[in-house]
């Protein structure tokens, strides 16, 4: 896969120093999704069980034992995974992640 944008993972953790536990579980999550061949939403469920599989390409992952979600919109033809929203779970539950 494709994916765009690292910069929103990097800034989470660079500019909110609090939150640097969230590094190491992103990028092992970014150099998965690097290497994975997501099709359809049931590639992404056999490598993330956990993983909200919402509307219109809409993927919600948990991070670091369930501290952080990350929401990704996936254009599963062309293979590429837009990072859209990275966050504990109270900032997450002020988004909607159908539209963010």
């Amino acid at each position: 896969m494709r994916i765009i944008a690292l910069s929103t993972l990097k800034a989470f953790w660079e500019e909110h120093p609090a939150h640097l536990d969230a590094k190491e579980p992103a990028l092992a999550w970014y150099r998965h999704a690097l290497r994975a061949n997501w099709a359809a939403p049931a590639d992404i469920k056999a490598d993330f069980g956990s993983a909200s599989i919402l509307r219109d390409g809409r993927v919600v992952f948990n991070l670091a034992g369930n501290k952080y979600r990350l929401v990704v919109w996936i254009n599963y033809a062309y293979r590429v995974a837009y990072i859209r929203f990275i966050g504990t779970h109270a900032q997450y539950d002020r988004i909607d992640a159908q539209t963010i």
